[in-house]
């Protein structure tokens, strides 16, 4: 994780005067923060209501803070426990916020609840299998999922398609669906960079930059998707290049490339938009199964949010993000090479780029922004 992130200067009492200034009073509970699922599933909305609606109380927690959040539940009516997994810390908050009438929800933002997809998630993720040590985790991880889950009135998530898993696993679960979106200020950088390349009339430097953005190191199988067809276009163009920011899965093939090929760490949220800005050609390819048509559409949004055009796989939630060939392109596996050859002659016309360029962050800051989730969010907690 990079050293200094948006959160890192928000003290235990700063961010429990920001609960106690108003009403209602909203908590967001997650494991320990980071930069995938804290960020957009806790972090955001904490935010967001501070920005937009100041009158409510609102702020997130970690494992760690518990202690002090069982004292604070008196006066907190809606807690959203993410993604954590069943232990006895969250059992006593649990115990005392039932005691208190605090209402608890369930917040997930992936397959990671049900033992009978134990498996698929495993193979998809290029987990290793050859030991019981791996299973035992495994298996550890999605049952003490699903006994937090069970423990809730409600759950929230980031798409119809987990909607459908989740209401599956847990009849007695009503769900609602908050989308993953900007944080305000990640909105705000964002239309910053995006005018940026507005004013220079998308004209960059002669190189093509192709972007990979990897926030896990679980992403092997979904590169090698686009590999075949980046490997050949890398040889028949000298002016293309490639950016793997995150985690650079290993790949042999792009081995005689690698003088064009550039790793850069994981960024902060804001930072990384810079860096997604800086490259023509944003790429999200994904295996297309159960497990990753619950995946949120996020990879594209932040790309058109700042002006790059997006190749993903037509996964639901991108088929539903995305209008294709209008505000970016759908590539099914044996596709690729033509996607990229189509994106290739698009980042050549400046003036068509700018255009269609334009229209795609208009659709995203409209559905995606930060603003648009006030509403979204108060109902998923019942309050709306």
């Amino acid at each position: 994780m990079p050293k200094e992130m948006l959160w890192d200067d928000q003290s235990l009492d700063s961010r429990l005067d920001a609960l106690r200034r108003g009403r209602p009073r909203i908590a967001w509970l997650y494991e320990k923060r980071d930069t995938s699922t804290f960020r957009y599933r806790c972090f955001n909305p904490a935010a967001t209501l501070e920005k937009m609606r100041p009158d409510i109380g609102a702020a997130w927690f970690e494992r760690q803070d518990i202690p002090v959040l069982i004292k604070e539940l008196s006066g907190i009516d809606v807690l959203v426990i993410c993604r954590f997994r069943y232990d006895a810390a969250l059992a006593r908050l649990i115990v005392a916020a039932n005691g208190a009438g605090t209402r608890l929800l369930f917040d997930c933002d992936d397959m990671v609840f049900d033992i009978n997809q134990v498996h698929l998630v495993l193979d998809t993720l290029d987990q290793p299998t050859d030991a019981e040590v791996h299973w035992d985790f495994w298996f550890a991880y999605f049952g003490r999922m699903a006994a937090t889950a069970r423990l809730c009135e409600a759950a929230i998530t980031t798409n119809a398609f987990l909607a459908a898993r989740i209401s599956q696993a847990f009849p007695h679960l009503p769900v609602h669906i908050v989308p993953n979106y900007f944080a305000p200020d990640q909105e705000e950088v964002s239309r910053a960079l995006l005018a940026a390349k507005c004013k220079r009339g998308f004209h960059g430097t002669g190189d093509i930059t192709i972007g990979y953005f990897s926030g896990t190191p679980t992403h092997n199988k979904d590169f090698a998707i686009a590999i075949p067809a980046l490997v050949r276009l890398m040889a028949e163009n000298s002016t293309v290049r490639l950016r793997i920011v995150g985690f650079p899965p290993p790949s042999e093939a792009l081995q005689p490339f690698m003088d064009r090929v550039e790793i850069v760490p994981l960024q902060d949220p804001l930072n990384l938009q810079r860096v997604i800005a800086e490259v023509e050609i944003n790429i999200a390819p994904l295996q297309d199964n159960l497990f990753t048509n619950c995946k949120s559409e996020l990879k594209f949004f932040e790309a058109a949010a700042v002006g790059t055009w997006t190749i993903a796989t037509p996964t639901l939630p991108f088929r539903q993000a995305i209008q294709d060939g209008v505000t970016g392109r759908l590539a099914r596996a044996h596709e690729w090479d033509f996607a990229l050859a189509e994106a290739i002659e698009l980042v050549s016309k400046p003036e068509a780029y700018s255009e269609i360029a334009e229209k795609a962050a208009s659709d995203v800051y409209d559905r995606y922004g930060s603003e648009r989730q006030v509403d979204k969010i108060l109902v998923a907690v019942g309050l709306g």
